[in-house]
């Protein structure tokens, strides 16, 4: 299997603040294009660049995968900060390798993002993949990889929490309290294809979810078995209440309810 080579650390002291390693890689481009989601890290790091004067392109791509509060979250600080944006379709769902929804899905939906990307500028492409990125399994760094994607954040050496201490840093606000939140596409199972449907029904049943939980880790999946909601220990004890609510929306959709269970990080990577 490829594999995937995301960049080297800079040469710095352990004790060198976050903030300041950022910097030091930052200092290497004359101008970034960053390609943001709407979740924490992305927008952390082009509010950074930003902030430190690197002439910035940020590009944001919608689709059916992406959820829609996502792209308001993108807009709204786009305006508050300035930012030059650009929002762009991906393309992915016309890609027949992305829908068959294969274990590498994730590698054709990167393709089909950074080319468009690369299409749009003549930046360098920077994400906003953090250092604990490298403990999952992630073929979207190898098509990053062979596009020449650089990761800023880790070769910062920036894990998940040094992201959230630099965005409350920043005066990012609720952005920095954001749970960790892959694509809808990462809700259905490996080997069942990808439909728009299936992951506007994800998006509309997670956000009725939130709402009766209260927040915390949640995922709607779409499984073999039907669908199934898993729940973070914080949210366990809703478990009845998110019951009744998914028995009606898929009582709705003509679709089967298999219950809950505790979540778990990749669980719909089957043969991975």
């Amino acid at each position: 299997m490829r594999e995937a080579r995301p960049g080297a650390f800079i040469e710095t002291s352990a004790a060198t603040p976050p903030a300041e390693r950022l910097a030091r890689v930052l200092e290497r481009f004359p101008a970034l294009a960053v390609a943001v989601s709407g979740g924490v890290d992305s927008l952390t790091l082009a509010s950074f660049a930003f902030a430190h004067g690197v002439p910035l392109t940020v590009i944001h791509a919608v689709s059916p995968a992406v959820p829609a509060e996502a792209t308001m979250r993108v807009r709204h600080l786009a305006v508050a900060q300035g930012w030059e944006l650009i929002v762009t379709g991906t393309g992915e769902f016309e890609d027949k390798r992305y829908r068959d929804n294969p274990v590498d899905r994730c590698y054709f939906c990167k393709t089909n993002l950074y080319d468009r990307v690369a299409g749009l500028t003549d930046r360098p492409i920077a994400s906003g993949a953090n250092l604990d990125d490298l403990g999952d399994y992630r073929p979207g760094l190898i098509a990053a990889t062979e596009r020449r994607v650089v990761h800023p954040l880790i070769e910062a050496g920036l894990a998940k929490s040094d992201v959230r201490a630099l965005a409350r840093a920043l005066g990012l606000g609720e952005v920095a309290e954001l749970p960790a939140q892959p694509c809808l596409a990462s809700r259905v199972e490996t080997g069942i294809a990808i439909h728009a449907a299936d992951l506007a029904f994800v998006e509309r049943a997670e956000r009725r979810l939130a709402v009766l939980t209260g927040g915390g880790t949640l995922r709607c999946r779409i499984t073999r078995q039907g669908v199934v909601v898993e729940l973070g220990p914080e949210a366990m004890g809703h478990a009845g209440a998110v019951d009744t609510l998914m028995a009606g929306l898929c009582g709705e959709a003509a679709r089967v309810y298999a219950g809950t269970r505790a979540y778990r990080r990749g669980a719909m990577f089957v043969g991975a």
